[in-house]
């Protein structure tokens, strides 16, 4: 019963910092973020990362990207799909080399030099499509190539990083990697998406419809979606690609509305609150002293080398300069994405102990600063 005590310390804490955050008129998610520091390991350490937290904080980006999907207009996706490979691609570009250069400066080991660039090069739109979501500009050109952007990075790094691992001296525990299986599987994911949107949502909810059941309409499309996720982290994509893809599926329906206000109200009543909360708790400042250049370093340049990759990627794509300015600040956060990897590169021996604090406080600091540089530049082209 436990969890249930620290679930109801969240749920009020969240509470809390985001109306005093709105009356500061600052994103609601920083003092989402910030609450999790403070009740944290670098905090007062009341809340620990347990299973229980990490289930819920996966279930709760898995919710906020199926909304982002519903939300997205597929038309405006399609037609800004070339934009969002450009600053995808950009994106991934700048923060590797930079990254890897950056690496070699502080002594750090060349293998281990490129993860941190493939750590830099993670994106996690999850809270910068709170802020698009808070700013009623979701279904714009600019939200719309930040989503499509955000979800072709994913696909490129996970996909660089499942070739890279073994080859960086990675430690995978001795099990050889069914690569080509898993590519395999990844292409026959995005044709079952393909599938999924155009047919098989539409007749799963006119199937739901008919179901005898309360709510089975909600049912049945939260089941698609935690489906979905599943599938796609399990063969090895981010699950967030499952849940974005299926939102988008369930938003060319009849019942997106209902849909997204059920799923609105169960997520940011429970599930969502805790993941932003989740991002926090582990981060400590024992290595701030000690490491305080390495920091602030990577920190520019993980701030610097995904605005400029956005600003350049939209800028050849046609778009104006405070677009692109927007576009860049979208793609800044690294979330849950970055700290997967650095989780991963820890676990295979490409992160060590004497850098692992210092990039998760490098993490949390761009992930920080995103919502302000994007409502900073959003405001600039749609508020004057």
């Amino acid at each position: 019963m436990d969890f249930i005590g620290v679930l109801c310390l969240i749920l009020v804490s969240v509470t809390v910092a985001s109306h005093f955050s709105r009356r500061m008129g600052i994103p609601m998610v920083i003092g989402q973020l910030l609450v999790g520091i403070l009740l944290g390991n670098g905090g007062l350490k009341i809340v620990h990362p347990d299973i229980l937290v990490k289930d819920f904080s996966e279930i709760g980006v898995i919710l906020l990207m199926f909304l982002a999907g519903i939300e997205s207009n597929l038309p405006l996706l399609r037609k800004y799909f070339k934009p969002g490979v450009f600053v995808a691609l950009l994106g991934i570009l700048f923060p590797l080399v930079l990254g890897t250069g950056g690496g070699g400066l502080f002594g750090v080991p060349i293998n281990q030099s490129f993860f941190i660039g493939l750590i830099l090069a993670a994106t996690s739109v999850s809270i910068s499509v709170e802020v698009l979501k808070e700013l009623n500009v979701v279904k714009t050109k600019e939200g719309s190539t930040i989503l499509g952007a955000a979800v072709v990075d994913d696909i490129l790094v996970v996909l660089i990083i499942s070739l890279c691992t073994p080859l960086l001296g990675g430690d995978v525990g001795g099990v050889e990697q069914p690569l080509g299986f898993f590519l395999i599987a990844q292409v026959l994911f995005f044709i079952a998406v393909f599938f999924l949107i155009r047919w098989g949502a539409p007749y799963l909810m006119n199937l739901s419809k008919k179901i005898f059941a309360r709510s089975s309409v909600i049912i049945v499309s939260l089941t698609l979606c935690l489906s979905m996720s599943y599938l796609a982290d399990f063969i090895g994509l981010s699950s967030v690609i499952g849940a974005f893809s299926t939102g988008i599926a369930i938003g060319q329906t009849s019942v997106w509305k209902d849909v997204r206000y059920n799923i609105e109200a169960i997520g940011y009543a429970v599930f969502i609150p805790v993941f932003f909360i989740s991002i926090g708790l582990e981060v400590t400042f024992d290595a701030l002293s000690r490491q305080i250049v390495f920091i602030l370093f990577f920190t520019i340049i993980a701030i610097i080398s995904k605005l400029a990759g956005g600003f350049i990627g939209s800028r050849l794509s046609g778009f104006g300069r405070q677009s692109s300015l927007m576009v860049g600040s979208g793609m800044i956060s690294r979330g849950e994405m970055a700290l997967i990897i650095v989780q991963l590169g820890f676990q295979t021996h490409l992160v060590t102990g004497n850098y692992y604090s210092s990039i998760i406080l490098v993490i949390l600091f761009t992930t920080l600063s995103s919502p302000f540089l994007l409502k900073y530049f959003t405001r600039r082209l749609y508020f004057k």
